[in-house]
């Protein structure tokens, strides 16, 4: 045991902090360094340094879809009686102003890393050997204190063919220059519709194939139905398929595809393929039950309520322990590994209200829970909805929005929010209003219904929408109504 003790001291480096991972989790560095200049900490990460959401997430896409999004409004210009027309798209100059873009954050993240004498920058992936030890390419590093901020990467489907055909996924579609002039997205969630929005803009013809029966699964049906119309516009939409082959061949890559309600084929052929069927844990990689570091069923780091691993002292933020894949979600989980692990504050993770977007054209937003969650668990009786549409609204007129709306869910009892969905332009913006709201002590709509809401503006929708409660089935009874929208 002495000559263990003497080589952990003598030949393995010990750090005050590991951080494995540099998105969120680079914050609480900076904070730790900034209180205390003589710690010594150990960055690693294999990838390109700054995060998936920076390198190959959300702000590179959102980068591309915001040129989208100015295409179809030029598209739409003719109903205002303005008749405007795009001329050309450079698509090799869309994809270099996002990546030069990025470059430039990746760069300045790189540099800071690189030229802080408080931190060692390691890029080989790294892996414990033991509890609170790791080897990092030639060496081994400990500390007891240690923050797993490891991400996640694209899950690939077990697509007989689909490894020798060939696929682009969410991060390296980010890499292309040339347009697919045909593309074939596997994959009906979020970012299938996102990606599907993006390249149909651009010129590329696109086939969306979803193997759950409602596109975009997580949202509310009446607002997946109203994205799948709007979509189609542009872009073929396939639910409930099962891609079950791929192969290369003259015409292109094909995809053969069943119908799972009938086990009717289709095939689709294109220039490219797209895999968008989620995300998975990248955990396998660091070999966590080394350390003693408990996983799930899916291979995700299991956190208690205050982010620490099964191993005291291993702390876990962000996509690593899978709970909500979404860079504001990791920002707060940093936060509290930071009071929790550093301040020792013990306050317990919180996601009544988690909020998320999806940024296709019309715009997806929501907050917390669906109706059916809500029925479930506080009863029907107890449940009201709120609706309300854009057109009926001023400004939204003005805009031509027809099937735009918000839909918010409360306590019939207390008027506590429970949930609120827009479609609609600014959805993204619209919800935080809600998502405010739901993190007061009461978590009630009655601060809303008391403010003043500046007319005509959209945020008037929102504030409608809860002066506009129903029992559930009043809510469905009005949506039958209401023929002008499309939920039949």
């Amino acid at each position: 045991m002495l000559l263990y003790y003497l080589w952990l001291r003598f030949v393995m480096k010990t750090y005050d902090l590991i951080l494995i991972g540099t998105g969120s989790g680079m914050e609480l560095v900076d904070v730790m360094i900034q209180s205390n200049h003589h710690i010594k900490v150990a960055v690693i990460d294999k990838d390109t340094p700054g995060g998936i959401c920076l390198t190959r997430g959300c702000i590179p896409s959102k980068l591309l879809i915001y040129p989208a999004n100015l295409v179809r409004t030029v598209e739409s210009t003719h109903a205002f009686g303005i008749h405007a027309e795009i001329k050309r798209i450079d698509f090799e100059a869309v994809m270099q102003r996002m990546r030069s873009i990025i470059n430039r954050d990746i760069k300045a993240i790189r540099n800071g890393l690189s030229q802080n004498k408080n931190i060692d920058y390691y890029t080989d992936p790294a892996e414990f050997t033991a509890p609170y030890t790791l080897k990092v390419g030639n060496e081994t590093i400990t500390s007891k204190l240690i923050f797993l901020s490891t991400g996640s990467r694209p899950s690939i489907p077990p697509v007989d063919g689909l490894q020798e055909t060939g696929y682009l996924t969410s991060d390296t579609i980010l890499q292309i220059s040339t347009l697919p002039r045909s593309t074939a997205i596997i994959g009906g969630g979020y970012i299938a519709a996102e990606f599907g929005h993006f390249l149909s803009t651009m010129g590329s013809k696109v086939t969306i194939i979803g193997r759950n029966p409602q596109f975009i699964p997580e949202e509310e049906p009446e607002i997946s139905i109203i994205a799948k119309k709007e979509l189609q516009k542009h872009v073929t939409v396939l639910t409930n398929h099962e891609v079950h082959k791929a192969e290369a061949t003259p015409e292109g890559k094909k995809l053969t595809a069943f119908d799972r309600a009938n086990k009717k084929e289709t095939v689709i052929v294109a220039e490219e393929i797209l895999v968008a069927t989620g995300r998975r844990s990248n955990s396998d990689i660091l070999q966590p039950e080394k350390a003693g570091i408990k996983t799930d069923s899916k291979g995700f780091i299991v956190a208690d309520e205050y982010m620490q691993t099964s191993q005291p002292g291993i702390w876990v933020l962000g996509d690593a322990d899978g709970k909500y894949l979404f860079k504001h979600v990791a920002n707060y989980e940093a936060r509290l590994v930071y009071y929790n692990a550093v301040l020792n504050k013990k306050i317990k993770a919180d996601y009544h209200a988690v909020p998320h977007a999806v940024f296709t054209d019309p715009e997806i937003a929501s907050v917390a829970l669906r109706e059916k969650d809500a029925i479930e668990q506080y009863g029907k009786d107890n449940v009201l909805m709120g609706f309300f549409k854009y057109s009926d609204t001023a400004k939204g007129e003005a805009m031509a929005r027809k099937n735009d709306f918000v839909k918010v869910i409360v306590k019939r009892d207390t008027g506590k929010i429970l949930g609120a969905h827009i479609i609609g332009p600014q959805a993204s913006v619209l919800i935080q209003e809600i998502v405010n709201l739901m993190y007061t002590e009461k978590q009630t709509f009655e601060p809303l219904n008391e403010a003043m809401h500046i007319h005509p503006a959209l945020s008037e929708v929102v504030a409608r929408a809860f002066q506009s409660l129903m029992v559930p089935d009043q809510y469905h009874h009005y949506l039958e109504e209401h023929s002008n929208l499309p939920l039949g």
